[in-house]
């Protein structure tokens, strides 16, 4: 069951501790990277057997896979998945940026050329659940910010086949190559290419602690969205919430995985107490009941704050990955939030409407990074250069302060290299 604390009886980094031991697989992780890199193709088909259970002969995912996919899916799920991709469009379409160019001197002119990856790559996980929204929200921003290749691998069935639902959204979002291949090992032949799969500029996509330590392994090689922890959602709510409501939220990702952790924070021990009642009530109901109930039991914690503005400064020491703010008038506390993923305000905003349709990301930085990464947008699929351009008149005009800034520094060739353009000795040669 569910544990209730005060306020002064739970320190901050506690909020979201996991009780299950972390286990270390630096190791096995880098002997997969280092096979992959050594023997390619070869090294993945071999992974495939020994934890996927499958015998693939082909890595690639045909045309005739996805059409087939789409085919196998309900028309109705089909119409939400072209719903949720067009609410995801236009949320990110708001978010693309422009180049820019300054001529506020005479003669200098200064800018930022904005450009999209050449290639990415989306990890989307396999295992006890599909996720098409995963798919949806990792290839509909790079899509917008003009990514010309979005790479997609995800580890295949026992079948040999990928879920439709996974390929349906990949379909409808844009995805132009699709690899039947998961784990450290997909990791490995994204960030270093293999002869069927190319390499990428950056990877993006959650996964398991396998998936995670390969990603921190490859930064360098490419760059990489984040390392995620297990999901989190910290709800803050007064004592006139529906504790049946909240109780329902704290679950929603509670059924992740057992790692997963979900707070209540509120200022009625009255609901504190109507909520963890609701809890026991509604864990049996799920089909992922045994999920549920160690995430709660064992990293679930409800938290009594003497009022709503303590419990928000709660939530900005904590950072969550997910917080929502089940009060009245919501918007009059949003200045307040300070640290937070995705934000859900009102009663009737549960957090699935984030995971799946409203049109914000979902991919979001756990673990109390909040503090200083942002949720997944267009911007993690750009990149910037800067340029700027003088003329020999507006250089005349400002090089000694340049050669000034440079001989303190004791650099002497960085002020030689504006000197000498003035030097008439020099100039002349």
């Amino acid at each position: 069951m569910i544990k209730i604390y005060d306020m002064n009886e739970v320190r901050d980094q506690d909020i979201f501790l996991r009780h299950d031991a972390v286990k270390d697989v630096s190791q096995p992780v880098a002997e997969i990277i280092r096979r992959v890199r050594a023997e390619g193709d070869a090294a993945l088909y071999h992974y495939a057997r020994e934890f996927d259970k499958v015998e693939l002969s082909a890595l690639a995912v045909t045309e005739q896979e996805l059409d087939e996919a789409l085919a196998a899916e309900e028309p109705e799920f089909l119409a939400v998945l072209e719903q949720a991709a067009k609410n995801i469009r236009a949320y990110h379409a708001k978010q693309k940026r422009q180049s820019f160019v300054m001529e506020e001197k005479e003669g200098v002119i200064l800018g930022q050329k904005i450009m999209p990856l050449a290639r990415v790559g989306i990890y989307v996980p396999g295992g006890t659940a599909a996720y098409p929204s995963t798919v949806l929200m990792n290839a509909i921003p790079a899509h917008i910010a003009g990514v010309g290749e979005i790479v997609m691998v995800t580890p295949p069935g026992k079948d040999g086949k990928v879920n439709p639902a996974i390929l349906a959204a990949a379909k409808i979002a844009g995805v132009t190559q699709i690899y039947k291949v998961g784990g450290a090992q997909a990791i490995a032949a994204l960030a270093y290419g293999t002869e069927s799969i190319p390499q990428v500029d950056k990877i993006v996509g959650p996964g398991n602690a396998y998936v995670a330590e390969a990603k921190k392994q490859v930064f360098g090689q490419v760059n990489i969205d984040m390392i995620a922890g297990p999901s989190e959602v910290l709800v803050i709510a007064d004592g006139k919430s529906n504790p049946a409501f909240v109780a329902a939220d704290l679950l929603s990702q509670a059924e992740h995985d057992k790692m997963a952790s979900a707070v209540l924070v509120t200022e009625s021990r009255q609901l504190a107490q109507a909520v963890a009642q609701e809890l026991e009530r509604q864990i049996p109901l799920l089909e992922r009941e045994e999920i549920a109930r160690a995430s709660i039991d064992n990293n679930g914690k409800i938290i009594v704050a003497p009022d709503l503005e303590q419990a928000i400064d709660v939530a900005n020491r904590i950072a969550p990955e997910h917080l929502e703010l089940c009060v009245d008038s919501p918007f009059d506390y949003l200045s307040q939030i300070k640290n937070a993923g995705s934000i859900f305000l009102g009663r009737w905003n549960p957090e699935p409407m984030g995971d799946y349709f409203a049109g914000p990301n979902h991919t979001l930085p756990t673990s109390g990074t909040a503090r200083f990464y942002s949720p997944l947008s267009v911007d993690d699929f750009i990149k910037k250069s800067q340029f700027s351009y003088y003329t020999r008149p507006a250089l005349e005009k400002e090089y000694r302060q340049v050669s000034l800034f440079a001989k303190k520094e004791g650099l002497t060739a960085h002020a030689r290299a504006v000197d000498i353009r003035f030097d008439e000795k020099e100039a002349g040669t």
